[in-house]
């Protein structure tokens, strides 16, 4: 008997499960996140050689950027949103010459707003909820188009950010961290 379907209610996380808010998308935008890569980080090695060994330490924490895949609706226009987040950011195309305006962190941050992503259960609970911290958009890719493709249009958006905060639902068992207090789980 698989571990899922014994009768203590153990039931593996879906990976079509899931929501992300994008805090300045249009409220209830959430539906049109297609597809997102979950925050992922590596630690860096230190080595230090004595006589003929080699020993090595852990050294920065460094996270990777996350991408959101979202569907291109009419309306709200995520197209339209996603341009406007650029340009409260601080990026102006050159029409002005006297138009000296730049981006900013301050103004990424602000311009996109909180950053969440949710797995979620079957019946729309949260399991775990993944918040990026400053994260501002770095890269916008509206999709591409053929006469000879039917499938929804796609805007795929790279977000970097500082850190992430990773929270579980409470009473989720953990068994190697029982008894040590952590960041990763409220």
């Amino acid at each position: 008997m698989a571990f899922w379907t014994n009768a203590t209610g153990f039931d593996p996380k879906r990976g079509y499960r899931f929501t992300v808010t994008l805090g300045n998308m249009p409220s209830g935008a959430q539906w049109y996140a297609k597809a997102v890569k979950k925050p992922a980080f590596s630690i860096t090695e230190v080595d230090h050689s004595y006589l003929n060994h080699k020993f090595y330490y852990p050294g920065r924490t460094e996270w990777e950027t996350v991408e959101v895949t979202l569907v291109d609706p009419v309306s709200p226009d995520a197209a339209a949103n996603t341009a406007a987040i650029i340009t409260a950011a601080g990026y102006h195309p050159p029409n002005d010459m006297n138009d000296t305006t730049t981006m900013s962190k301050a103004a990424a941050v602000t311009s996109l707003g909180s950053v969440e992503i949710e797995q979620i259960d079957s019946q729309g609970n949260f399991l775990e909820r993944w918040t990026l911290w400053n994260a501002f958009i770095t890269g916008v890719s509206y999709g591409d188009l053929s006469y000879e493709d039917d499938a929804l249009t796609e805007i795929t958006i790279t977000l970097r950010y500082d850190w992430a905060k990773l929270e579980t639902r409470k009473g989720a068992e953990t068994p190697f961290l029982k008894n040590q207090k952590t960041f990763w789980q409220v």
